[in-house]
């Protein structure tokens, strides 16, 4: 069956929340099922967000320099415990994002009393995972030492922004991009325990969030200059992931976004969803929404489609509807390329 909906991984490079939420609602008027902010400000960045935040703790020093505006994904700060530092005691500052969110849930209320944003779509909120920028910013050695206070933290600001807002309303996505670069040995070998350890904390992370609240996962393969740090050569190690976390975790994931290269048009690299363990109660949504589609050679999405429905037939649950989603978020397209981007999903889900 074709797409039926679109599905947003978080960042837009529009100037700010409400530009966002307007832009989506005007250019995608049927398969709206979830809104988000846009990640815009200081979260345009991802993880860089808490880097600024991270170099600033007294209890963590500089391991090597860096300047995070200036940086990349290979070359992140480098942290380590301070000397006499008891990871046991340290405290973390509020990672920033619930104040976020909270401002930006003022907007999509009033847009959707304005009837911009219909009834029934709910205001999504993305976060990364706690592994994600203790991974990047703190030195390998110390890494587990600190990841246990700096989830409780992260965990701490999800639970005030969802005392916020009304459970019916909101959804959370975590961002899961670090734990792939580790998983396919991006910075050389893991141990199986490692392995274990990723989705241990993954499925803390879903665990996080009320059952009443949906709860997503945005498999990803990095987005720098639109670029992966390692082209997936099939689902295999995406569907491997999601089935092990919704069997380790206490409540379903609600919806999940799986990566698909633009150029990607083999049916090997799909077949590896005939193994989907997850049956009606995800909502699946795939990459396919070019972000570059000129470069794309003709039927590419057409063939995606088909693709993607003959390996789901094959799986346990069989057929099922499923969404369009960029490969990452939409936040280092130009801000030119952001109405063609908008667009682009309306139209592969109205060519369905």
């Amino acid at each position: 069956m074709p797409p039926s909906h679109v599905h947003f991984n978080g960042s837009l490079n529009l100037a700010d929340a409400e530009t966002v939420m307007r832009e989506i609602a005007a250019r995608i008027p049927a398969g709206l099922r979830r809104v988000p902010d846009g990640e815009t400000g200081d979260r345009a960045g991802w993880i860089f967000f808490q880097a600024h935040q991270f170099q600033h703790l007294p209890w963590l020093e500089p391991a090597q320099t860096f300047d995070p505006v200036e940086g990349d994904y290979q070359h992140m700060p480098q942290l380590r415990l301070a000397g006499g530092a008891d990871p046991a005691t340290v405290t973390w500052p509020d990672p920033g994002y619930a104040d976020a969110y909270l401002g930006s849930y003022e907007t999509f209320t009033a847009l959707r009393e304005e009837g911009v944003i219909p009834a029934g779509v709910r205001f999504q909120v993305e976060y990364p995972t706690p592994m994600a920028s203790i991974s990047a910013y703190v030195v390998l050695e110390d890494r587990q030492a600190v990841l246990p206070a700096y989830e409780r933290a992260m965990f701490a600001d999800l639970g005030r922004l969802l005392a916020a807002v009304p459970r019916e309303q909101v959804a959370v996505q975590w961002d899961v991009a670090v734990e792939f670069s580790l998983l396919e040995e991006f910075f050389g070998p893991l141990s199986p325990q490692a392995r274990d350890a990723i989705i241990a904390s993954l499925a803390r992370c879903v665990d996080a969030v009320p059952a009443e609240v949906p709860a997503g996962l945005h498999l990803c393969y990095g987005d720098w200059g639109h670029q992966h740090f390692k082209e997936p050569l099939s689902l295999e190690l995406q569907v491997r992931v999601l089935n092990a976390v919704v069997a380790a975790a206490g409540r379903p994931v609600s919806f999940v976004s799986f990566t698909v290269p633009q150029y990607q048009r083999s049916a090997g690299y799909f077949a590896p969803l005939a193994e989907l363990a997850t049956g009606p109660e995800t909502e699946l949504n795939f990459g396919i929404v070019p972000y570059h589609p000129a470069d794309q050679a003709p039927g590419t999405t057409a063939e995606q489609v088909r693709l993607i429905d003959a390996a789901l037939a094959g799986s346990p649950a069989g057929p099922r509807p499923w969404g369009i989603s960029t490969e990452c978020g939409m936040g280092r397209a130009g801000r030119e390329e952001m109405p063609a981007l908008l667009d682009l999903h309306r139209q592969i889900v109205a060519a369905g």
